[in-house]
């Protein structure tokens, strides 16, 4: 099978009916005046990520790699929940649809922007606490290492 089709079976059955439900969810929208909207900005953030940030993470993250291995994944995966998270609530963050957001929820779009900054923050600092106590663990293990060589 793998042979023919160039992955496992799972694939096979699994990417038809990834497809169907995105095609059935899609369904929803065929009478929605907003579609067209919509349409716009799916390709137009196909578009961006492509052209744009692609290239921009690829180039930061061959940046981050001259650091040292065990740095590396505690500066990455911040960086990328950092990106994530803007990019989700960007439309909040710049307040776009404010009027919107107000008339659905009640709420404003003020505190978008001062709420993904502590977010970032918390996950460097928790990314920047597991990467102490790793180096503490790591310290420890050699002196007990040393000693118990040393007898």
């Amino acid at each position: 099978m793998r042979r023919l089709y160039g992955a496992g079976w799972r694939h096979l059955v699994v990417t038809p009916a990834c497809l169907a439900l995105a095609a059935y969810a899609g369904s929803f929208l065929l009478g929605d005046p907003a579609l067209p909207a919509m349409l716009i900005w799916f390709i137009g953030a196909a578009l961006v990520h492509d052209l744009v940030l692609y290239p921009l993470y690829t180039l930061a993250d061959r940046g981050l790699s001259r650091l040292p291995v065990p740095v590396l994944n505690h500066v990455r995966i911040p960086l990328l929940g950092a990106g994530l998270t803007l990019l989700m609530f960007l439309p909040g963050i710049i307040r776009q649809g404010e009027a919107t957001h107000l008339a659905a929820t009640s709420l404003d779009q003020q505190p978008y922007l001062g709420r993904w900054l502590w977010l970032v923050l918390a996950m460097f600092v928790a990314s920047g606490l597991v990467y102490a106590i790793r180096l503490g663990t790591v310290k420890v293990w050699r002196r007990t290492r040393s000693r118990s060589s040393r007898s």
